[in-house]
């Protein structure tokens, strides 16, 4: 999908800098370019407490320049800036990779852009804003962008783990765990076919020491979500403790 003037966000291979203006350690990065002061605070306010590192441009012009700088997971545009027309005119953005656009738009835009629609790496919402409605959309986006895992990915058959958004797939299934739930498979995952016992669990978890009963119940939650396809991959060894892997390791 592509607004009047946007065909300039068209990428190529390159390099991107890692360094993020706004706050935070964790959490996909994105980049908001829109003029409007309310639409830039709302949006910034929604998507940092849903755990997003937010950075803002103020127009066409500061976005083309701050995209090569930072490695942003996804952008979010508006299409009715009026400097977008101004993007053609320019040279290409280079980049080590193309993140994923989600557009600003008003409802006099939707003729325009439905027909354009697809690929799962565009998509847009119309304008007034919605907290939720934005949220979705950018979860949408970055699971697409992340149905398919690079080599550097922590993985173990089909089970795979994002370090940067720290969620974990098995297959193509999400498995959306807690933060706690993540720390501990992460830990089983690279400590493949060596027993852990609880105590080792609750200090990499937690930092301090857990009653067994918190511990089972963390397991039996992860293994839920983990286990739902063959082969099983989160093995009891009783008296010992918990072993990840196929069975029989």
């Amino acid at each position: 999908m592509q607004t009047e003037g946007t065909e300039g966000l068209v990428v190529m291979q390159g390099h991107a800098d890692e360094r993020l203006s706004s706050s935070g350690e964790d959490g996909p990065a994105v980049l908001v370019v829109t003029a409007d002061s309310g639409d830039a605070e709302l949006l910034t306010a929604t998507l940092e407490s849903a755990g997003y590192r937010v950075d803002v441009a103020r127009g066409a012009a500061e976005g083309v320049a701050r995209l090569p700088t930072v490695r942003f997971d996804l952008v979010v545009w508006d299409a009715t800036l009026p400097d977008n027309k101004n993007l053609a005119k320019g040279r290409r953005i280079v980049l080590d990779h193309r993140p994923p656009i989600l557009f600003l738009i008003t409802c006099d835009y939707l003729h325009t852009l439905l027909p354009e629609l697809g690929g799962g790496t565009e998509d847009y919402v119309t304008r007034p804003i919605h907290a939720t409605e934005v949220l979705a959309r950018v979860e949408v986006l970055l699971r697409g962008r992340r149905a398919e895992p690079s080599p550097a990915m922590p993985r173990y058959g089909d089970l795979f783990l994002d370090e940067v958004t720290r969620r974990a797939w098995r297959g193509a299934r999400p498995l959306d765990l807690s933060p706690a739930e993540y720390r501990l498979l992460r830990h089983m995952l690279v400590n493949a076919g060596q027993v852990l016992s609880k105590e080792q669990i609750s200090r990499h978890v937690w930092s301090d020491f857990r009653a067994a009963e918190a511990i089972e119940k963390l397991v039996s939650r992860l293994r839920q979500k983990v286990d739902q396809e063959e082969p099983a991959l989160i093995h009891t060894r009783r008296g010992f403790g918990y072993v990840f892997g196929r069975s029989g390791m």
